[in-house]
């Protein structure tokens, strides 16, 4: 019985402490201060230069979080294919499904990190053109379920009804 109360005690000394002191405390002042004065910069969704502006991952978001943007000025990418938009990921309409990342031709074909990435898309560091250029073996059946996804903007939602 005496140690329950010394628990108990303990338990209710910890709390008050946490409450009236904020001991224990997870997050760093500086951190603290900067989301409270919100000079906090989120992290990039999109990585534009590898990046081949396909339109998959807006094509397959069930929310419509993916928009694509026109470029200034186009990038030929390999002779032939030409990017003129990128992804722009909103956020406030994402669910964290991950579509966008997975069907990112770049994952789902080369097996390299997706462009596009709803939490933080992180350092993607890639040849892209010697990614291009060299052939790949991919079975008809996935490349008939990916290439579905890739071209037509209807398959998961009806944008036009």
């Amino acid at each position: 019985m005496k140690n329950f109360i010394r628990v108990f005690l303990e338990g209710i000394i910890n709390n008050v402490k946490r409450i009236i002191f904020a001991a224990d405390r997870v997050t760093d002042m500086d951190i603290r201060n900067r989301i409270l004065e919100g000079r906090v910069t989120p992290t990039d969704k999109v990585a534009e230069v590898p990046c081949i502006g396909c339109g998959g991952c807006s094509n397959v978001c069930p929310t419509e979080a993916i928009y694509m943007l026109d470029l200034d000025e186009p990038v030929e990418i390999i002779e032939g294919m030409v990017k003129k938009q990128i992804p722009v990921l909103n956020s406030e309409k994402c669910i964290t499904c991950y579509y966008c990342h997975d069907f990112c031709p770049l994952y789902a074909l080369f097996g390299k990190a997706g462009t596009i990435h709803p939490n933080d898309v992180g350092e993607v560091e890639l040849d892209l053109i010697e990614l291009l250029e060299k052939p790949i073996k991919i079975s008809d059946d996935k490349l008939v379920f990916i290439s579905q996804y890739l071209s037509d903007s209807t398959i998961i939602k009806k944008r036009e009804t």
